[in-house]
């Protein structure tokens, strides 16, 4: 899908990019930097998980590069880790670089926390698609998710962060397909994070073959009619902080918008027969 960004200030004082096009926000409430941090760095503990033992960099599958938010703060982590920990190996994904290109001009740049070596390693996306230091490799993938996506068939990710335009300007990339796209790439112990929380999301990510929990909360937590809470799927549920019961399988049967729009006649009994409600 086209492109068309804004730099905006939203009602709560934050600076953000719109797309003209969808009209879409992206980290509208509190900011990017906060929210990339509250919903995808923090609750995916990079920085524990960087520090443990494995063979061979931590890749991170960032979908919906935009303006970078969530890259950059991935990366800021990675560089800050301590002598001994794994790297950390970034893929970016989008169709388009234009949100990162006007993040980074002079007068956006601070906002969007694009100053200094972070914002060398922005530019050097912008201008050549790669970045890498000695902690960190970062490189962008540019074009239609099903095509570049697929074509990632060697990569195994520990960390995906899903973060597209929503289901009502990018639907495809909220259904069943895309998540069964994406479930073969995650490696034992992976975790995905999104905004997403809508009832339909979850029931793609469990028709796909994941595990599926609640995220972190969205928008501003301390207004009680802005506290939806985000998803978080896994190979395991035991991997999942808070993985979704029965109670919220028996909420799906009475949802007036339950299900992806490519689910199967059978989805109802197939998300019921997951193991994460047998008990």
């Amino acid at each position: 899908m086209s492109l068309d960004p804004e730099v905006v200030t939203t009602r709560t004082g934050a600076r953000a990019i719109r797309d003209r096009i969808t009209g879409e926000l992206m980290h509208p409430v509190v900011g990017p930097l906060v929210e990339s941090e509250r919903l995808y760095v923090t609750p995916s503990r990079l920085a524990e998980r960087l520090r443990e033992p494995g063979e061979g960099p931590l890749v991170l599958l960032d979908v919906g590069l935009g303006a970078g938010s969530n890259a950059i703060a991935a990366w800021r982590v990675s560089e800050a880790a301590p002598p001994g920990a794994r790297r950390l190996s970034i893929v970016s994904f989008d169709q388009s670089l234009d949100a990162m290109a006007l993040a980074l001009a002079a007068e956006h740049a601070p906002a969007f926390g694009l100053e200094g070596d972070v914002g060398e390693a922005a530019r050097a996306i912008v201008a050549r698609g790669a970045h890498e230091t000695a902690r960190t490799l970062w490189r962008f993938v540019h074009g239609d998710l099903w095509t570049t996506l697929a074509a990632e068939e060697e990569a195994s990710a520990d960390l995906v962060f899903w973060d597209p335009f929503s289901p009502g300007a990018n639907p495809a990339l909220w259904t069943t397909a895309a998540f069964a796209m994406l479930f073969p790439l995650c490696r034992e112990g992976a975790t995905v994070h999104t905004y997403g929380g809508a009832t339909a999301t979850r029931a793609a990510l469990l028709l796909a073959g994941f595990a599926v929990g609640e995220g972190e909360v969205t928008g501003d937590a301390s207004k009680a009619g802005q506290r939806k809470r985000g998803t978080v799927a896994a190979l395991r549920a035991e991997d999942l902080a808070r993985p979704l019961t029965r109670r919220w399988l028996e909420r799906l049967s009475r949802s007036s918008a339950p299900l992806p729009s490519d689910a199967p006649a059978d989805s109802m009994a197939r998300i019921a027969a997951r193991a994460q409600f047998a008990v």
